[in-house]
């Protein structure tokens, strides 16, 4: 993919903690999360992502869940944002994740193509990752492991979000 392409790949994960974020379980998390942002904010590739009242996006629900902390970003491709997770202080965070993090069965982490310039809101985030839990990866909501081409990506628009969702849009 080029610059000149009309799509980029936004991404959400999210993660349900172990304890608090002011805990000692956490330190290690919390103390990372501004050096790891500042260098997903200057890796190749990078585009945007979502911010807080705190400079991270620890104070913004996701679901309604008080455990649940959610980071979503905006990346050229799919390139771009593999190179950045698999190295550095993220790849180092990424090791440690069962530290701060219960594991869960269902889908935490969705990817879908979005117009160049969109910036996604927490409640699109919240409709693809159920979207990908109830169907599987699909060209609206789909994971590493299974990618889609951006190739068409405005056939898939996003279905009427479900006003109970308890998340600000």
């Amino acid at each position: 993919m080029t610059e000149a392409n009309p799509y980029q790949l936004a991404q959400v994960n999210i993660g349900r903690l172990k304890a608090p974020l002011n805990s000692p379980q956490l330190k290690a998390f919390v103390d990372n999360l501004d050096p790891v942002n500042a260098d997903a904010d200057n890796a190749d590739g990078f585009v945007w992502r979502l911010e807080g009242e705190t400079g991270d996006a620890t104070d913004i629900a996701v679901f309604g869940d008080e455990w649940l902390i959610i980071n979503m970003s905006v990346w050229r491709d799919t390139n771009a944002l593999t190179a950045y997770m698999y190295q550095g202080r993220h790849r180092e965070m990424l090791a440690r994740r069962r530290e701060f993090f219960e594991r869960v069965q269902e889908a935490m982490v969705a990817l879908w193509w979005v117009p160049a310039g969109h910036r996604p809101t927490v409640a699109e985030a919240e409709s693809r990752l159920l979207h990908l839990r109830t169907n599987g990866p699909t060209p609206y909501a789909f994971t590493l492991r299974t990618p889609f081409p951006a190739q068409g990506a405005e056939q898939f628009t996003a279905p009427a979000i479900p006003d109970d969702l308890g998340c600000p849009a």
